[in-house]
């Protein structure tokens, strides 16, 4: 038994046997070391814990491919950059208290239903808050 072992295990076959066991350890050290690089870059909390995990072979790799969080670390504060920008853009606007029609700032009236929503200085005629004493623009007191 052990010379037909011998005969069919020559050099040649286990240096080929090597290599792919050497093969197999180096993704398995890979698999690691994506996990570890792509739970930080997601924000995973704690990342840590997923460089544990990642350690039980195939199990751990397929459970935080599985679990992970969905985007970038990056592109959800983008994402939250870009929120908070259009937020303030619609800042700019209000609503008519009327008729709930959006409505510029600038606008004295509101355009659907005639209803006023600013005040107008008697001086410059730019429209003003309803809570402001003083015309910004041009000093004009309200009363």
């Amino acid at each position: 038994m052990s010379n037909l072992i011998d005969q069919i295990l020559t050099p040649e076959v286990r240096m080929v046997l090597y290599l792919m066991l050497a093969c197999v350890v180096m993704l398995y050290v890979l698999s690691i070391v994506y996990v570890i690089r792509d739970a930080q870059r997601r924000g995973a909390e704690p990342w840590w814990l997923w460089a544990i995990i990642s350690v039980i072979p195939i199990v751990g790799l397929l459970a935080y491919v599985i679990l992970r969080p969905s985007s970038y670390l990056v592109d959800r504060e983008e994402q939250d950059l870009d929120i908070a920008l259009r937020e303030h853009q619609l800042s700019h606007y209000g609503i008519c208290p009327k008729c709930g029609t959006p409505i510029d700032k600038d606008f004295i009236v509101c355009p659907n239903c005639n209803t006023q929503v600013r005040n107008v200085c008697p001086t410059c005629h730019r429209p003003l808050n309803a809570d402001w004493k003083v015309c910004p623009y041009c000093r004009t007191r309200i009363q």
